[in-house]
């Protein structure tokens, strides 16, 4: 080994801890080192530069056209820019130079995963795990692809796999429970949840959704219990906030309610959910401006939720002010055009208009659809 030689390894040696500027360095002593650029396109990429790492990168490449690594970690840099495509392409070039590479099937799973090509993305963590048996973290997400499909049975499979070969995967677990779930089992939920904080008692989103099998078991206070936990671990985790505020709502605990979705919307004030949620508990205490208000903010963050529009329009009838109770519908309809429960309450509200044959119309419609009450009402009127 030369003087030379041993002054660039040198140089490398302490641009792991220094960084790009003794690649910089490393280069400007040889320029054809290829190692040099692909390692300072690490740095940049570490650094969140990710077009000054993919320049590194193509640099490495222009050098030593073989080095699948620079392939690689280009596919990681595009992956971050959100580029998938290029992603692919570049991993694709890293297995062509290396049929080997399981990390590259891997990480191209992943592109695929995040495009939705969920059966391109499973064929490549099939071959990565071809290659490396024990890759715990490929068959992870293949039973993420699984879910994501719906086959919440053959995604327990694999996530059971992973957990033989880690049995400290705490995602694992936590993801077979929301495959329970799914499944309407919310004891075998509970079960998996609680194995994920056992090893990682950390887990906020554990303890949420665990709050969320208990809510669906009808065991409110404990439901609650958890998302207090997930909450003290998270204080941010408005999700759990919002869960709580649905669990209030359904012991009859309004104002609690109310406290809650009021949380959730500070820590993320265009969740639409918590203020059309907000507003449901309003009614319940008959506060129909407030609920409005509510409404109202949940159409404004999204102009398509047709149940805010539809509960306004009940909220307007009730109120006797029925032009406005007619408009809400309408445009629940507009949204909606199978919401039967809408047209039947527009032809209450043109009832109390006194504009009979717009009510008519509209429960004729709705009983077209199969809406009892609509049938109900024409009955009456034809003396049925």
């Amino acid at each position: 080994m030369n003087k030379k030689t041993l002054i660039i390894l040198g140089i490398i040696l302490i641009a792991v801890i220094y960084g790009v500027k003794c690649y910089e360095k490393a280069i400007e002593i040889n320029p054809q080192d290829d190692e040099a650029y692909n390692n300072m396109g690490v740095a940049y990429d570490d650094k969140g530069n990710y077009n000054k790492a993919i320049e590194c990168y193509e640099k490495s490449i222009e050098i030593n056209p073989q080095l699948d690594e620079a392939y690689y970690n280009m596919g990681v840099a595009y992956k971050d820019k959100g580029n998938y495509n290029k992603a692919i392409e570049c991993y694709e070039k890293a297995i062509e130079i290396n049929p080997q590479d399981d990390d590259a099937y891997y990480n191209m799973g992943v592109a695929y995963d995040d495009k939705g090509n969920y059966n391109r993305a499973i064929e490549c963590y099939e071959k990565s795990i071809e290659i490396n048996p024990q890759d715990d973290d490929a068959y992870l997400n293949m039973g993420l692809a699984y879910y994501n499909k719906g086959n919440n049975n053959r995604a327990i499979e694999y996530w059971q796999k992973a957990i033989e070969i880690n049995p400290q995967l705490d995602e694992a677990y936590y993801n077979m429970g929301l495959a329970y779930d799914d499944k309407g089992n919310n004891n075998k939920a509970i079960e998996c949840y609680n194995r994920a904080i056992e090893i990682n008692p950390q887990y906020d989103e554990a303890y949420n959704n665990m709050g969320l099998a208990y809510g669906n078991k009808g065991n409110y206070n404990r439901a609650i219990e958890y998302w207090q936990k997930a909450i003290e671990i998270n204080p941010q985790l408005d999700e759990a906030y919002y869960n709580m505020g649905i669990a209030y709502d359904d012991k009859g605990n309004n104002n609690k309610a109310i406290e809650c979705y009021n949380r959730a919307i500070e820590i993320n004030p265009q969740y639409d959910e918590a203020y059309y949620n907000m507003g449901f508990a309003y009614d319940n205490k008959g506060n129909y401006n407030k609920a409005i208000k509510c409404y109202e903010k949940a159409i404004e963050i999204n102009p398509q939720d047709y149940k805010a529009y539809y509960n306004m329009g009940f909220d307007y009838d009730d109120k006797g002010n029925y032009n406005k109770a007619i408009e809400c519908y309408q445009k629940s309809i507009e949204i909606n055009p199978q919401l039967d429960e809408a047209y039947y309450n527009m032809g209450i509200a043109y009832g109390n208009k006194g504009n009979y044959n717009k009510a008519i119309e509209c429960w004729r419609i709705a009983a077209r659809m199969g809406n009892v009450g609509a049938q109900k009402s024409l009955n009456i009127i034809n003396g049925d």
